[in-house]
């Protein structure tokens, strides 16, 4: 299968009054047709920040994207003038996120806002795109979405706004969408909803989708591929089952052993991992994990590894066998 986007070697850097922040170093990877890929991580690890230096988010100042290259349809991303990167997002790649209150524009109607990537990518008249809106909101499960569409946000749940901000994205039928927690200011019946809901429109439309969480629950039944992400770096990619059967680095496995489990009779008490995720003001010399690792070895403090393949598909980025507690040869 064909790479739609393809990543290499991003560093995204913010300068800030304590000095140089380095969110993003060096990350890699791959996104292929019609595949969804979970980007796994705790809150600044570098997950939101990778994606949106993708499509060009980062506030210039204080961001800077110092290094790497975006193909997507054989086009740096990077490298494309502010006028080109503009066709791209929204009409080829789209992302919902995190607060879907924040998200839109309190003063104009959701018609308004979700049809002005129809006016602005594919040229429509304002009659057509309120048609074309009006089907988007009945496929997300909006009742009587044309006489919703003269409403402010303000009048739709967190749910339904949601859902809103999912047919918005999914409007000029991306090739691309990326989800940023879309269901993190939700509750749990709302969330298994949303998820349902997205899983759906996958199927149907086609689309890749680029999910990123800090909850590996979220994506075992969601995801064919993981990236779990600590320090700016990813430390671990594998198939998702390959991921939860055999978890190699020891930050993934305290990310599984911390989950609640529902398939065994035998209750177990829940592990935690020790400690506070890294300062990024220096980039490490040392893999950044091994303050709060407990398999660490000396040669952890004095080298960063790089992702090694220890299966078909499945690379880690650690020095020591977790199976073993051995270190690599």
């Amino acid at each position: 299968m064909a790479d739609l986007l393809k990543v290499s070697d991003l560093e995204t850097q913010f300068r800030t009054r304590e000095g140089v922040v380095h969110a993003v170093n060096g990350v890699s990877f791959d996104l292929k047709e019609g595949e969804t890929l979970g980007i796994v991580g705790e809150s600044g690890c570098g997950k939101s920040v990778t994606v949106m230096s993708v499509l060009r988010l980062i506030p210039t100042p204080p961001g800077k994207i110092v290094a790497g290259e975006a193909i997507f349809r054989g086009k740096d991303l990077l490298k494309m003038s502010d006028e080109e990167i503009r066709h791209i997002r929204g009409a080829q790649i789209s992302m919902v996120f995190q607060d879907p209150m924040t998200s839109f524009n309190p003063v104009l109607t959701i018609g308004r806002q979700v049809a002005e990537p129809l006016e602005i990518h594919q040229g429509m008249n304002r009659r057509q795109a309120y048609d074309r809106v009006t089907e988007m909101l009945d496929l997300v499960g909006i009742p009587k979405s044309r006489d919703r569409l003269n409403d402010y946000p303000h009048q739709f749940s967190g749910g339904m706004r949601q859902r809103v901000m999912i047919a918005m994205s999914l409007v000029c039928n991306p090739s691309i969408l990326i989800a940023d927690e879309p269901t993190t200011a939700l509750d749990v019946t709302i969330q298994a909803q949303i998820i349902e809901l997205i899983k759906e429109l996958r199927d149907k439309l086609g689309m890749a989708i680029i999910w990123i969480t800090h909850d590996l629950g979220v994506i075992a039944g969601l995801a064919d591929r993981v990236l779990v992400m600590y320090g700016g770096y990813f430390i671990e990619t594998a198939p998702v089952k390959s991921l939860y059967a055999t978890p190699t680095h020891p930050y993934t496995l305290g990310l599984i052993n911390s989950l609640p489990r529902v398939d065994s009779d035998v209750q177990c008490r829940l592990e935690s991992i020790d400690g506070l995720p890294p300062i990024l003001m220096e980039k490490p010399n040392n893999c950044p994990f091994a303050p709060r690792c407990t398999y660490v070895k000396e040669r952890c403090y004095q080298e960063n590894p790089m992702l090694m393949e220890t299966s078909e598909d499945h690379f880690t980025a650690c020095w020591v066998d977790t199976l073993t507690g051995k270190e690599r040869a």
